[in-house]
């Protein structure tokens, strides 16, 4: 028990520093290693990679926390912005997890892969920003990518970062305050997904004890005794370092963390 208490707490750190650090909510790092704790911990195939997706929901609105504090204190949250998403955040989030339950492990550790390489291969190479002289994406746009991102984020397990950050620095978006408004969006996004991975768990006789529904609350304490801390180190560390420097980090945590889950099917 101590020996996975450290595992976790020692993934929770690595997370919510990246969390702090990118904008990320951390959970392309806490899902595979959540993953490959339940397998070595004999959790049932049929549900472990739904209670690793569930349980980093539930950490991200820890590290979240800590995370915009720190942004929001130096400036680097768009506040407006991200009223405006954050009803299309929570709407998807909820229904995002309900897919998620209906989908079969294999088949989410799959997509999963995929889309980590192909959005950190995205980042790597850059987007080209909208003029400066563009007009702002309309409400009806806001709520639209908001749902969307919501969606995949519940599935993926994240906190929305990897698909917020880019499409807000295409939308002319300074980097660095892109990367505090989507970790502000994180927090809807993992409220509203994890009570939706509670709900489509509830009573499965698979889960190990310790779990309600598909969060499972051993996994979740680990994480909680360092991600906050660390995410507070990182979004410190997120206003020192260059722009361009974050986005390639950005990029090769995603496709490295990809191709891991690929070779691992």
């Amino acid at each position: 028990m101590l020996t996975s208490l450290a595992v976790f707490a020692a993934t929770g750190a690595l997370a919510g520093f990246l969390a702090g650090l990118l904008g990320i909510g951390g959970g392309m790092v806490l899902v595979p290693a959540l993953i490959f704790s339940f397998e070595a911990q004999g959790v049932s195939p049929s549900v472990l990679t739904h209670l690793a997706i569930g349980t980093s929901l539930a950490s991200i609105v820890l590290t979240s926390i800590s995370s915009v504090r720190t942004h929001h204190a130096q400036g680097g949250v768009d506040i407006e912005l991200f009223k405006r998403l954050a009803i299309g955040l929570v709407i998807g989030s909820w229904f995002g997890a309900q897919i998620a339950h209906a989908l079969p492990a294999r088949t989410l550790q799959l997509i999963i892969g995929i889309f980590a390489v192909w959005t950190g291969l995205r980042m790597f190479r850059g987007s080209k920003p909208i003029a400066a002289d563009a007009p702002p994406p309309s409400a009806t746009e806001l709520n639209a990518v908001g749902g969307l991102i919501g969606v995949a984020s519940a599935i993926f397990g994240i906190g929305g970062g990897s698909l917020m950050v880019p499409y807000l620095v295409k939308q002319g978006v300074a980097m660095r305050r892109a990367v505090g408004t989507a970790a502000a969006c994180g927090f809807p996004i993992a409220i509203a997904g994890m009570i939706g991975f509670i709900y489509s768990g509830w009573g499965l006789s698979e889960l190990p004890a310790g779990s309600t529904g598909y969060i499972y609350w051993p996994a979740l304490a680990g994480i909680a005794l360092t991600s906050m801390v660390a995410a507070h180190g990182g979004a410190v560390m997120a206003h020192r370092l260059p722009a361009q420097q974050l986005k390639r980090a950005f990029g090769v945590l995603l496709v490295l963390v990809g191709v891991r889950f690929l070779i691992g099917l």
